[in-house]
């Protein structure tokens, strides 16, 4: 209710005596409009208007210049944003005025006041003018007036002036001087109006009011609206009650949206915010189980009772999109077509034969069965050979989705099992975090270097997070902690890849199938380059379009051979790449490449001098030197072991060359086996008291451990205490024990593969090892005769001959009697 009301009140006070008079003052036809905002005018009431636009100001000054029937019409807006109203945008009601006092004030700038008293009611036909200011037609509205002894209007008009005293009273936002100018207005008619034009309600119901004919009809409408109008004001009374508890300092901006939500709540149409509908809406196409529908609604009920300001309300909203975006029971279908598969993994990738026919199994059974708990399969061999790119083959064969994470140095529990929501920047773990990024629930899903996780630190231990991942048993119900519900993760494919086996858990080992894959020979590697490799960085190097450039096999080799030094091919791509590299500099700066085949002859002039050598066999012309094989991560080497003796006090062994702890063990094993088996070689034992023995391994930079060479240092003894050679062309590999007999080592494929390189036509190893022979293809064994022995007896009997070495060490060993005699002469 306006603050002028008590002055409003007084304008009129000298009208109540002659109510009908004031009525009576009308003009028909063409009259000046003015457009009010927000302000409803009804007859008899003086009110002040602040006139904003500057068409209402040419009004204004006209009628107040007029000496002679200074009458217009006011017509309320129907929105208050419209500064050009026409007819549609004025109510059709209004009412004649004409200016009492025009106000100038100080402060206002270009606007003024002025104070208009309403006179009868009008009625608007058309709009004629815009300019300088609104004219339009109007026609008298006449209204019924009530009869003096009306004791009907009159109980009316007396219940209605109570029950606004009342609502003044009990509404904080209306000011008291209203209560005082109801109180002195007597005149039934005037008060009615007063009420209905100065009451806070909205103009809609202001002009519905307007429209009634009868004075008893606008009373009887208003008492209805003032009725309405308490009720609301007391629920709202009661809602500020209920909500009051709920309220503290950094909540009172939330005050108005609490009310807001209360009342939609008693009304029963609440929709919630915009973020709660589009929640509902995703949740609706969910298909998920109806523990986990449970749990969301109840989450999403929570998020009514949040303030949208507060940190609260931010951290539920993420849960629920987090829950909404998971794809639950969302699968892609799979394309179980064997041979198409197989030739999308051929394609992709040259041999790795054990996993291509896994995953064939794998498919075969699926599409046998119809469902299938997914295999967990480890992928394990030296960095390079692409077990990590293989997964990206086997979800194009199967027309799954994707998905990678990189386990390396991941020292945090909650990186896999999830943040509880109770911490600060709380998020799902890595797991849930890629199902959700994929948009599936069977991927192939990578994860990479699990043999790299960091255990038992500070913030729990990762490997063992894994368990539940990995468990086919346990995977269809993994939590993670920040869900807070079981998600089905067993129809995901998971496929782990490391490098070395011993850092990973026994537990979580045991919870994967192993599948090895070993170093590619130079033939493979050769076909990698020739397939995969070179067209690869061709493009890379903006060279796919030189149909010509092409390496020689030679010069494909040059690089194998000489320029890497690995099991894998990611050292030979990068110096394809280098080689690519300079030949598009030379096209950039020339415009031209000089050579189209790249032979090994350019391969020295694009790639420098080669760092590395293979080691070749060397011969048997040296007692004491035998080649053995070995395994490192980068594939398999050939070792040389050199045992010299020299005169001396006798009984000492030195061993050089940066062995280990367990191949330093071996050369003690051997030597004491070669000690106790003298006789056998037909050594004569003094010379363990006259001579020295020295095992060396060269490149003494490179450490070196592992019991496999124990054959080869016991056979580099026997051949040097004895100066028989070694058979030619030969090389083992085999631990030994303490009574001499030989046992199985691994990595025999690799070790295969670098005698192949060195010209190794021989291999004595363990019987046990003739297993793994089997499982060779035969391309890898051709060229190479095997030798399988069971004790270091065996291997001397093949090994050594009985031809001497040239220059052989004479011992010229003397007994005891006979430095007695000679002692005895002198």
């Amino acid at each position: 209710m306006n603050r002028n009301m008590s002055n409003a009140f007084s304008m009129i006070a000298d009208y109540e005596g002659d109510i009908r008079k004031l009525f009576d003052e009308k003009i028909e036809g063409e009259l000046p409009i003015l457009a009010t905002r927000n302000l409803m005018m009804f007859p008899g009431i003086v009110s002040p208007i602040l006139i904003g636009r500057s068409s209402s100001m040419k009004l204004i000054e006209t009628m107040s210049k007029k000496k002679r029937n200074p009458i217009f019409a006011i017509f309320c807006q129907k929105d208050t944003e419209t500064d050009e109203p026409t007819l549609k945008d004025l109510y059709e009601y209004g009412v004649y005025a004409k200016v009492v006092r025009l106000l100038e004030l100080p402060g206002q700038g270009s606007n003024a006041t002025v104070i208009v008293q309403a006179l009868g009611r009008c009625h608007l036909e058309e709009i004629k003018k815009k300019t300088p200011y609104l004219k339009g037609i109007v026609s008298d509205a006449q209204e019924s007036m009530p009869a003096d002894n009306d004791k009907e209007y009159l109980t009316a008009v007396d219940d209605l002036r109570k029950s606004t005293m009342t609502f003044i009273r009990q509404n904080d936002e209306i000011p008291d001087e209203a209560m005082f100018a109801m109180q002195n207005i007597s005149n039934n008619v005037i008060l009615t109006n007063f009420i209905c034009a100065n009451l806070p309600f909205n103009t809609d119901n202001k002009a519905e009011l307007l429209r009634k004919n009868t004075m008893k009809e606008r009373v009887f409408g208003m008492l209805k609206i003032l009725n309405r109008e308490s009720q609301l004001l007391e629920l709202k009374r009661n809602i500020r009650t209920k909500t009051r508890e709920d309220i503290d300092e950094q909540q009172r901006e939330y005050f108005l949206q609490q009310q807001i939500k209360n009342i939609k709540e008693e009304l029963g149409s609440g929709e919630g915010s915009p973020e709660k509908k589009e929640l509902i809406d995703k949740a609706k196409n969910k298909s998920w189980s109806k523990d986990v529908a449970n749990t969301f609604y109840k989450e999403l009920d929570k998020l009514d009772m949040l303030n949208p300001q507060s940190p609260e309300y931010s951290v539920q909203l993420t849960y629920l999109q987090t829950m909404v975006a998971l794809p639950w029971n969302e699968y892609t279908i799979d394309d179980l077509n064997l041979n198409r598969a197989k030739k999308v993994l051929d394609a992709d990738h040259y041999g790795m034969e054990k996993v291509k026919e896994r995953i064939l199994e794998y498919m075969a059974v699926l599409s046998l069965r119809g469902d299938l708990k997914s295999p967990i399969i480890c992928l394990y061999g030296p960095p390079g050979v692409g077990k990590t790119s293989l997964g990206k083959s086997i979800a194009k064969a199967m027309k799954r989705k994707y998905v990678r994470v990189s386990l390396g140095g991941l020292h945090d529990e909650s990186e896999i099992r999830g943040h509880r929501r109770t911490y600060i920047g709380a998020m799902p773990g890595r797991i849930i975090k890629s199902i959700q990024k994929t948009g599936s629930s069977n991927p192939v899903f990578i994860l990479d270097e699990i043999d790299k996780i960091t255990q038992n630190t500070v913030n729990g231990d990762p490997a063992s997070a894994l368990l539940e991942v990995l468990d086919p048993e346990q995977n269809n119900a993994f939590h993670d902690n920040y869900l807070d519900v079981d998600y089905d993760l067993s129809k995901v494919l998971f496929i782990a890849t490391a490098n070395d086996l011993n850092t990973i858990p026994r537990p979580l080992l045991d919870r994967m199938e192993i599948i090895e894959l070993s170093g590619y020979i130079t033939e493979e590697k050769q076909e990698i380059a020739k397939r995969h490799l070179i067209p690869k960085e061709k493009e890379n190097t903006g060279l796919a379009d030189e149909t010509k450039l092409s390496f020689t096999k030679a010069a494909t080799e040059k690089i194998i051979e000489q320029y890497t030094r690995e099991s894998g091919v990611r050292q030979l791509e990068i110096q394809i790449n280098k080689a690519l590299r300079k030949i598009a500099f030379q096209k950039a700066k020339d415009g031209e490449i000089k050579f189209s085949r790249i032979t090994p002859a350019e391969i020295e002039k694009l790639l420098g001098k080669a760092p590395f050598y293979r080691d070749i066999y060397q011969g048997n012309d040296y007692a004491g030197v035998v080649t053995g094989l070995a395994w490192t991560s980068v594939g398999g080497e050939i070792l040389f072991i050199e045992t010299s003796l020299s005169k001396g006090k006798g009984g000492k062994l030195t061993l050089t060359g940066n062995l280990g702890d367990v191949m330093k063990e071996s050369a003690m094993l051997a030597l004491e086996y070669v000690k106790a088996h003298a006789d056998i070689l037909k050594i004569d034992y003094r010379i363990f008291d006259n001579w020295n023995i020295h095992i060396h391994v060269p490149e003494g930079a490179t450490p070196k451990d592992g019991p496999s060479a124990g054959i080869t240092i016991a056979t580099s003894i026997a051949s040097a205490l004895t100066q028989r050679k070694v058979r030619k062309n030969t090389a083992m590999t085999g631990e030994i024990t303490l009574r001499g007999k030989v046992l199985p080592v691994g990595g025999i494929k690799e070790k295969i593969l670098a005698a192949k390189r060195a010209g190794i036509t021989d291999i004595v190893m363990c019987k046990e090892n003739e297993k793994d022979i089997e499982q060779i293809p035969e391309m890898y064994l051709k060229g190479v005769t095997f030798h399988y022995v069971e004790n270091v007896l065996d291997v001397w009997n093949y090994a050594l001959t009985d031809e001497i070495v040239g220059n052989a060490v004479n011992f010229e060993i003397e007994d005891d009697k006979e430095k007695s005699n000679k002692n005895n002469k002198e």
